[in-house]
């Protein structure tokens, strides 16, 4: 069972500082952000989703299970250190099945900020 997620809504802008008040205030933080997308995208390229270990997230990367695994990615990442390039693609034909409008393709790129 997955802990509670407490989310701050915010623009992109404010992703960045939100993630920077987080580590200020001792917490490991991951950035994702989308680099790449084709066809139906919920959010643009350079979108961002802020991630702190103890489970606060600020932002967003697209929507359904995809900001789910993004969030899951961005934990691995927060322990390894190693930085993630995720490839999500999804047909029309299943897109509604995990909370798209419609198929379309994304890269999203995952760090750890130090």
């Amino acid at each position: 069972m997955s802990e509670p997620v407490s989310r701050t809504h915010s623009h992109d802008d404010d992703v960045l500082a939100t993630a920077a008040d987080w580590r200020a205030a001792g917490e490991t933080v991951a950035l994702a952000t989308v680099v790449e997308t084709w066809g139906s995208s919920p959010r643009p390229a350079g979108s961002r989703l802020a991630v702190s270990a103890s489970g606060k997230l600020a932002g967003s990367v697209s929507g359904g299970c995809i900001e789910g695994a993004v969030a899951d990615a961005a934990k691995e990442t927060m322990q390894t250190g190693a930085p993630q390039l995720l490839d999500f693609g999804i047909s029309d034909e299943r897109a509604w099945e995990v909370g798209l409008a419609c198929g379309g393709k994304l890269k999203v790129f995952v760090e750890k900020l130090s």
